[in-house]
């Protein structure tokens, strides 16, 4: 459930390509960069409480759960308010340290004296969702967060282009879906929690400890996942002049982007597994071995070649986007295959950080920023976005093998079997077709190609999940395994 729900990400990434072409590259890097600061503020404000919430909520009583979200709540929008003032009222200045293209120049402090305004808004709906899904209601908050979120700013951004607002058009919409996103997200707490007993509810100084404790504890492993996502966009413009600054932020926002779709099927089970573990290790860490495996067997079977299209379709998904997208080509393969050597190892990060463990993701957010920052600083001044690509990727890599090493080394707790090399052979084989194919697609043109690898590539990854899964990891996929048939349906009763 919570993989098809995170196929809503597609949404995002069709509409990336409309953004560049109603708003332009520069003014898109803009967008990005105020997006990835208000990310980065988020995770710092929230303390990780949102994390918190799924390793507390699955293990205490009724009332203490409301208590717990109730904490949260107050802790995480009181800071995020008065930072959004703060930015609000110095707008200005900020604006100075910010490259974009001469047509945005005017407008910037507005920009971002209305968007610093997003902070409370999405901190908001990040507690909110954590909260349903520490109930685990994992496909509601997904399809409100990444599908109809995408949805109602797409809208918005085509409404106020046509209306004539350009400059401010995309970051207007941004702040406009997380309003409407904020309201449905009420309606969602309202679904899975007591909302008079949310208001009312206690909230006893253990509890606050418990709830502080365990979040601060994840903050440094949070903090470093959103700074190797979201601050090299940041660094990018900051570092480079004028316009240059904002289209490398740009380029460097639309490769991360598709980068991400890899990332689908890692996103599923972290959003799962988090909750799981948490209630799993208060009886016996044992029983989460089956979870974890079963997860990277089916991130092997499907990521390789899901990274793999994206590779061979580089220049042709490129070539949807605004003139000048062609040049991310480089950033956007090397972070692809990043993202498929951190998404192929399964949901090791989350499990270690649910599981009690209040060290090891602080070893882990260190291991992997060291690494950033020691790689980008090598590259970057010589190879540009492509050489923050190379340090984002090596970073977010080591984070995740790091944590299955940990968890081996803690728990005793692997997922590579005989089962796990099945699954990996044959997503590398499905991979290799795909190549194949390619090649032998080249003579007839580029969209013949193109178009003959998107319609084999289905069929391929049904291939994948035929023959790298056991009957019992197929019949593990539910009534959608027997739907595409996977899986024999059961036969009725005489």
């Amino acid at each position: 459930m919570a993989g098809l729900a995170r196929l809503g990400v597609v949404v995002e990434v069709i509409a990336q390509p409309i953004y560049t072409w109603l708003f332009g590259i520069a003014t898109f890097g803009l967008y990005i960069v105020l997006f990835a600061a208000v990310n980065m503020a988020e995770k710092i404000v929230d303390m990780s409480l949102t994390e918190a919430l799924q390793r507390i909520v699955p293990t205490v009583g009724n009332e203490e759960a409301h208590g717990a979200v109730k904490f949260a709540l107050l802790v995480t929008l009181i800071p995020a308010v008065i930072v959004s003032l703060a930015v609000s009222l110095n707008a200005g200045s900020i604006a100075g340290f910010l490259s974009v293209a001469p047509e945005d120049e005017a407008q910037l402090p507005l920009a971002i004296a209305l968007f610093a305004w997003a902070l409370p808004f999405w901190t908001f709906v990040e507690v909110a969702t954590s909260a349903a899904r520490a109930r685990r209601a994992f496909g509601p908050e997904i399809r409100l967060r990444v599908f109809w979120e995408q949805l109602a700013r797409l809208g918005f951004a085509i409404g106020l282009f046509a209306i004539g607002m350009t400059s401010l058009g995309l970051l207007v919409a941004h702040f406009a879906a997380l309003v409407l996103v904020t309201g449905l997200s009420i309606r969602l707490i309202g679904q899975y929690y007591d909302l008079q007993l949310l208001i009312r509810a206690p909230i006893p100084a253990r509890l606050c400890r418990n709830v502080l404790g365990s979040g601060l504890a994840l903050l440094p492993s949070a903090v470093a996942r959103r700074t190797l996502n979201d601050l090299p966009p940041i660094l990018l413009n900051l570092l480079l002049p004028g316009v240059r600054g904002a289209t490398a932020a740009g380029l460097f926002g639309i490769a991360r982007k598709v980068a991400s779709i890899p990332l689908i099927i890692r996103q599923a089970f972290l959003y799962v597994l988090a909750p799981l573990s948490s209630a799993q290790a208060a009886y016996d860490r044992a029983d989460i071995a089956p979870l974890y495996a079963f997860s990277t067997r089916i991130s092997a079977a499907l990521v390789i070649p899901i990274g793999g299209i994206l590779i061979l379709l580089g220049s042709d998904l490129l070539s949807l986007f605004a003139p000048g997208a062609e040049a991310a080509l480089p950033v956007l393969i090397i972070l692809v295959i990043g993202r498929v050597g951190e998404a192929v190892v399964g949901p090791a990060t989350p499990i270690v950080e649910m599981t009690g463990h209040r060290v090891l993701p602080l070893v882990n957010s260190l291991i992997g920023i060291l690494a950033w920052l020691t790689i980008a600083w090598w590259l970057v001044p010589q190879s540009g976005a492509t050489g923050m690509a190379i340090a984002v990727s090596i970073g977010t890599v080591l984070i995740a093998w790091v944590a299955v090493i940990e968890l081996w080394w803690s728990d005793h707790l692997q997922p590579f079997d005989l089962p796990f090399m099945r699954g990996a052979l044959a997503g590398a084989a499905g991979f290799g077709l795909l190549t194949l194919i390619d090649v032998m697609l080249v003579p007839l043109g580029a969209p013949v190609r193109a178009i003959g690898l998107l319609l084999l590539f289905v069929p391929l990854c049904w291939l994948t999940l035929r023959f790298g899964l056991d009957p019992d990891d197929r019949s593990a996929l539910g009534k959608a395994a027997i739907a595409v048939r996977l899986v024999k349906s059961p036969a009725l009763p005489a």
